[in-house]
């Protein structure tokens, strides 16, 4: 938010705290599941916009269904008998044109590569977008192109693909890949809630407002949506990557997975930030190895 913009919507926020707590809450839980816009303003954004929609041409296309609306989805076939299936996930405020280049280097490496713009991103439909709904998008993906051998998730796609891999929600179909791979993805919701609350100086009892709303309208609990926990129980191989100077997705997310007993291997992929690090081709290549079960390539391993 611009600063202007930032103070009024604080002040706004303390005002209707004062009032009522539990309004004011519902209210932010609004404002943190709506999407921001989907045009990439920025010269470099826009660059890697249009180098990425030129890879997605070849795409076949489809439209998914889901209880929100519609979801855009696009598959790079193999031309293998029986290739790997993958499934790649953007972040929040991205779409599927800036981790086509992810995309391209698994898909060239002999898989077929199923990417989806989540709800209120891309060509999808809406404009809010939480755990739940983004689970119903990944349930509809496996649905029209999985199994999938492998899933690949950036920053809140990582924390959707792990949170749908939990079965959390008990109607919604659990997402059943026997890899995952997690960059620059939060560990935690607590936290991120937390940072928003920061944010906007919302008050102790705005704050527990905003913690109860949401986990009415998800129907879990925060602690629920710990990825750290579901990666122990599923037991399956996650390569995680990280940036250590990642401004947006504290590294501690990435550490979590290091104290647990989990068949995790941490990858640092520093000077690459949040965002440039879906791009950088070490990590593409170790990406690839990690699905393709070649070595790994990383200086820290659980």
């Amino acid at each position: 938010m611009a600063s202007f913009a930032l103070k009024v919507t604080q002040f706004g926020f303390s005002t209707l705290g004062l009032v009522s707590p539990k309004a004011a809450g519902v209210l932010a839980f609004s404002l943190f599941c709506r999407t921001p816009s989907r045009r990439p303003w920025a010269p470099k954004a826009q660059a890697t916009f249009k180098a990425g929609a030129e890879l997605l041409a070849r795409a076949e296309r489809a439209i998914l269904q889901t209880s929100s609306g519609t979801i855009a989805a696009y598959r790079l076939v193999s031309l293998k008998e029986r290739a790997p299936r993958v499934l790649v996930v953007h972040g929040w405020g991205s779409r599927a044109e800036f981790l086509a280049g992810l995309a391209a280097g698994i898909h060239q490496a002999g898989s077929e590569v199923v990417l989806i713009d989540l709800p209120g991103h891309g060509r999808s439909s809406g404009r809010l977008l939480n755990m739940r709904i983004a689970a119903e998008a990944i349930a509809a993906a496996q649905g029209h192109f999985g199994p999938f051998d492998g899933v690949v998730g950036h920053s809140f796609g990582g924390a959707s693909v792990m949170t749908a891999a939990g079965g959390i929600f008990a109607d919604v179909a659990a997402l059943d890949p026997g890899k995952f791979v997690l960059i620059g993805a939060p560990s935690e919701i607590q936290g991120i809630f937390n940072g928003f609350a920061e944010h906007l100086k919302l008050t102790i009892p705005v704050r527990r407002a905003l913690i109860a709303h949401a986990e009415r309208v998800l129907g879990r609990t925060v602690d629920a949506f710990d990825t750290v926990p579901i990666a122990q129980r599923l037991a399956r191989p996650v390569l995680v990557i990280h940036a250590e100077d990642d401004k947006e997705v504290s590294v501690d997310h990435a550490r979590r997975f290091l104290e647990r007993d989990i068949p995790a291997q941490v990858l640092w992929a520093n000077g690459y930030g949040h965002r440039r690090i879906v791009s950088a081709p070490e990590v593409i290549s170790n990406v690839v190895g990690f699905l393709m079960e070649s070595d790994v390539v990383t200086d820290s391993a659980a």
